[in-house]
């Protein structure tokens, strides 16, 4: 059985004996918009419950057009140029596009014309700073008492564009619409909040699910308080084409959106596996583990107590170094004494949440990890298990479970969200 994993630019190909019981789960393919340009731009002439984009902003208005970072494979180079072309009428001057990083790393210049081209030189474009609380206003505070710190400039902006994809999100339950602006463009304060322990540890808080998930819910609250927003999602397929454009009000559209990569993504399987093999969807989202911890949440889903998960994670950008979730690991002699760490009182540190979910999935089953990037040291510093060979370590599995070891093989990682039932 020849398998291709997303994996890097290039994909890792997997060879098992046809004899083994293993089952492949992706999500089911659509294909791409014959004409993805001419899709956008009507989505924003004809919108979901909002006016047409080009009516939506005045002459007079300033404007804020958010872009995800490289961590992301949103197709910027025809979203920004379809919402751009709608708004002529607006002074560049006028207009600027904000790198959405969250409390990730700034994108490198070399990064930022990957991702956008020309319109670095043509358009003022301002990066996200989670840590410097000058470039920030505090609206209030949430529901959940969390502190609302934002970037000022794109508060200030009359209409907030945002921008990005609708994927599987394993603790906001799908990706874009509010998290542009949060944690997108928000400060590190607010980002903390928002990803604290109780609330990465709610049941709710979890893949596909946006009502009664705590994360998710004060996103939108969030977005719905900065107010102004005009939304422009897309949906994408394995090939990153464009299959579906979401474009309008904040709720309506992003809701839409869900609902047709819901249809795509979920897949349901009889029992959980023994063992499970997944990726981190390829370049670029496999450009770190800290990413990658993306696709063992989504192995774990379907992996039974006891067994093991497989991530195949390219991880040019190695733990990374930035940020501090390699720290984080590499000071807890184990999963549990990392949760435990995490999981007391008044401990808030950035990064948390994603060494939170790991140690959660590793409690459940062991990780080895297969990466051209990570050294078997590095990958036992973060509490891992290295893998050589992908073939090798499924044969010694199976010697430990037995011939009769259900395998099973998400080769698009968390573009899939498998489920028992």
């Amino acid at each position: 059985m020849h398998i291709e994993l997303a994996y890097g630019r290039h994909g890792l190909p997997l060879d098992l004996p046809d004899d083994w019981p293993v089952t492949v789960v992706a999500p089911r393919y659509v294909p791409a918009l014959p004409d993805p340009a001419a899709a956008l731009t009507a989505a924003l002439r004809a919108p979901r419950h909002a006016p047409p984009l080009a009516e939506r902003v005045r002459p007079g208005d300033r404007v804020g057009v958010i872009f995800s970072d490289i961590t992301r494979a949103t197709p910027h180079h025809l979203i920004l140029p379809a919402v751009l072309a709608e708004l002529q009428h607006v002074p560049r001057a006028q207009i600027t596009l904000f790198n959405a990083l969250g409390t990730h790393r700034r994108n490198t210049d070399a990064e930022l014309r990957g991702m956008i081209g020309g319109l670095l030189d043509e358009y003022r474009v301002v990066q996200n700073n989670a840590f410097d609380p000058a470039t920030q206003v505090c609206l209030g505070v949430t529901q959940r008492g969390h502190a609302i710190w934002l970037d000022r400039e794109i508060v200030s902006c009359d209409v907030k564009v945002l921008t990005g994809f609708i994927e599987p999100h394993f603790f906001a339950g799908f990706s874009g619409g509010g998290k542009a602006l949060m944690p997108g463009m928000a400060g590190q304060q607010t980002v903390l909040g928002n990803h604290d322990a109780g609330m990465i540890a709610h049941p709710q808080a979890t893949w596909g699910v946006t009502a009664g998930n705590p994360i998710w819910e004060e996103v939108m609250e969030v977005a719905r308080l900065v107010g102004g927003t005009f939304l422009v999602n897309v949906a994408l397929n394995r090939d990153k084409a464009i299959t579906g454009v979401f474009a309008g009000d904040l709720d309506v559209a992003h809701a839409a959106g869900c609902a047709f990569v819901r249809e795509t993504a979920m897949a349901p399987v009889a029992a959980p596996f023994d063992i499970v093999v997944t990726t981190n969807s390829g370049y670029p989202l496999d450009l770190n583990l800290y990413q990658a911890v993306k696709g063992m949440s989504a192995a774990s889903q379907i992996v039974r107590p006891g067994g093991a998960i497989i991530i195949a994670a390219e991880c040019w950008d190695g733990i990374p170094d930035h940020g501090l979730y390699g720290q984080l690991l590499a000071a807890a002699r184990s999963p549990r004494e990392l949760l435990e760490t995490i999981t007391a009182p008044g401990f808030l540190k950035q990064d948390q949440w994603q060494a939170q979910v790991q140690a959660q999935i590793q409690l459940k089953a062991e990780v080895y990890v297969r990466s051209d990037y990570l050294t078997d040291e590095q990958i036992r510093r973060a509490l891992l298990l290295p893998c050589a060979s992908i073939e090798q370590t499924l044969a010694q599995l199976r010697e430990r479970y037995g011939p009769d070891a259900t395998i099973c093989v998400l080769p698009e990682g968390p573009q899939t969200i498998p489920y028992v039932g």
